[in-house]
């Protein structure tokens, strides 16, 4: 975790919400010269820090309304600092907590360097960054109606269901249909059926603006991606608007962490206290790292006979998690390096023992 450590003559807080701002400006000697609540605009912030901007750092909490003051301070040259959250605890920890005291309490630990710092994503490549999220929230709501699809099938005892029932052409809908005598069950599938077309439309669509949009984004680092088997253009790119820089992550273990493909021990006087905070991290890249071993382990022969081994050792989960740990340690040097996927370094026994023990 990295803290804000450089000196300002005014530390600015903000605890931040939807519709209102509570502003705390403290001095370098812990003096309190502003604090009241305002409506969060830029208007009102300007107005707030006007008398202190030749050097004033502004820091607010990790939360979703965030992207505006982010703007507002890149506008004017004003360096901004994005609190994670989760380790915030002087605020979420605190027996007594509202609006002043948390800004005041962010103010104070802004100063005294003892922020943790979150990632502030640039302005430019997050609309395409939000719409490959959606993206994946969308596949996965099509994913549940195929699976409820199914479910019924099964739950009526009707012949299997054939492997195309992604495709759902329109011979396929009509022989999904007639399985179903009843009404109210014909028109519960038929509901399935039509969400699942709109979700497919409107998927496409998201596919071919996001496509467009991420045709600059470093091509280089798009096309080396793309030499690990298994992973195409939407998978790619999703990758790497998560990551954006790999230069941040200084070493392979907190691109690792960061991707949530380790485990985090917890320790004590030599004892082992099990793993918490698995969370903490990106989801994205954990899904994407995830889905990138499935597609591997299915078009990559030359790894087919280590698989079958570490299926045989640990069993299918397993041997998915720590396939998703060894691509994301490949992906964090392949970036690096600027180098193309090689399978025979991927193979390598002694990097498959290392990433063992650390998935463990």
């Amino acid at each position: 975790m990295k803290y804000y450590t450089k000196q300002h003559h005014y530390y600015c807080g903000i605890d931040l919400h939807t519709k209102k701002m509570y502003v705390c400006i403290m001095n370098q000697s812990a003096e309190i010269v502003y604090h009241k609540n305002h409506i969060a605009d830029p208007e009102n912030l300007m107005s707030v820090i006007k008398p202190y901007i030749e050097d004033i750092v502004i820091c607010v909490e990790c939360i979703f309304t965030w992207y505006w003051i982010a703007d507002f301070c890149e506008e004017h040259t004003i360096p901004f600092i994005l609190g994670h959250a989760y380790y915030m605890k002087a605020i979420s920890g605190a027996k007594t907590k509202n609006d002043k005291i948390d800004s005041q309490k962010i103010a104070a630990l802004l100063r005294g360097g003892m922020i943790p710092m979150a990632y502030v994503y640039p302005q430019r490549m997050r609309a395409t960054r939000d719409m490959f999220r959606r993206r994946i929230y969308f596949v996965r709501r099509r994913a549940d109606l195929l699976s409820h699809i199914q479910n019924t099938n099964t739950q009526y005892h009707f012949d299997s269901i054939k492997k195309g029932i992604m495709s759902l052409t329109e011979s396929y809908k009509s022989e999904l249909l007639e399985r179903f005598s009843d009404p109210v069950l014909k028109l519960m599938i038929s509901t399935d059926i039509n969400i699942i077309d709109s979700l497919t439309h409107q998927i496409s669509k998201i596919e071919y603006q996001a496509m467009k949009s991420a045709r600059h984004f470093d091509p280089l680092s798009l096309m080396l991606l793309k030499t690990i088997p298994g992973i195409g253009d939407v998978l790619a790119l999703t990758i790497l608007y998560e990551i954006n820089d790999i230069n941040r992550f200084s070493r392979v273990q907190n691109f690792a962490s960061y991707c949530r493909v380790v485990k985090c021990q917890r320790e004590s006087g030599g004892k082992q206290f099990g793993s918490k905070n698995t969370k903490i991290g990106n989801p994205i890249l954990k899904w994407a790292f995830s889905e990138a071993a499935v597609h591997f382990s299915r078009y990559c022969p030359e790894f087919t006979q280590k698989l079958n081994k570490m299926q045989n050792k640990f069993g299918n989960g397993k041997t998915f998690s720590i396939t998703a740990h060894k691509l994301a340690r490949t992906v964090f040097y392949m970036l690096k390096k600027r180098k193309p996927f090689d399978v025979k370094t991927f193979c390598n026994e002694k990097t498959a023992k290392q990433v063992s023990l650390a998935s463990n």
